[in-house]
């Protein structure tokens, strides 16, 4: 039974496998950029991201296809490393942070003013719109803002104000208005 294990986990070499799960996740963090930079309306860079990716898909499905069946530790090595490069790709996604976020938080009327100077003074272009809670009188304040950034305006509302109903959506159209400023930007 060991043998058979061994056979099977050195059927390919080791440089073979590591060239396999690099190239795999480089591949498809390229793959899962290009989606999102095509969803956010940039198509050049999507499609130059494109090119790569099947470049390296067509080298690497070649390595992995020939010779699978007397090696199909490949095609575990494989599936490992699309796994692997779906997480990357939504993790350097997230740093690059394209795009603009809509913040909106709900607040108590009697509690909203403060708040809204607050984040003003620090900046923040804040849009306000009166509105009707289950139990009272509410305040909707709207947050246009760069998603990059936009975790520091979600943190100031909550270290401001714990008991703010906190809501964001990714915004695809947005032409005219403010666009709220990072405070480190008004330097």
């Amino acid at each position: 039974m060991l043998e058979h294990i061994v056979k099977f986990l050195t059927a390919a070499s080791p440089l073979e496998l590591f060239i396999i799960f690099i190239f795999k996740i480089t591949e498809v963090a390229i793959s899962t950029l290009r989606i999102i930079f095509i969803n956010k309306g940039h198509r050049t860079q999507g499609t130059v991201l494109s090119f790569i990716e099947v470049l390296l898909w067509v080298f690497i499905v070649t390595k992995v296809i020939i010779g699978i069946l007397e090696a199909p530790i490949k095609a575990i090595v494989y599936s490992i490393a699309f796994s692997i490069g779906v997480y990357l790709g939504s993790v350097i996604e997230s740093h690059i942070g394209m795009g603009q976020v809509l913040i909106q938080t709900i607040i108590s009327k009697e509690k909203s003013s403060s708040l809204v100077r607050a984040l003003r003074q620090k900046g923040y272009a804040v849009t306000t719109m009166d509105a009707q809670g289950r139990d009272s009188e509410k305040t909707v304040l709207m947050i246009f803002a760069n998603r990059k950034g936009s975790e520091e305006i979600i943190n100031e509302i909550h270290n401001l104000e714990s008991s703010a109903m906190i809501i964001t959506n990714d915004v695809s159209t947005l032409k005219g208005g403010t666009i709220g400023v990072a405070p480190k930007l008004l330097k």
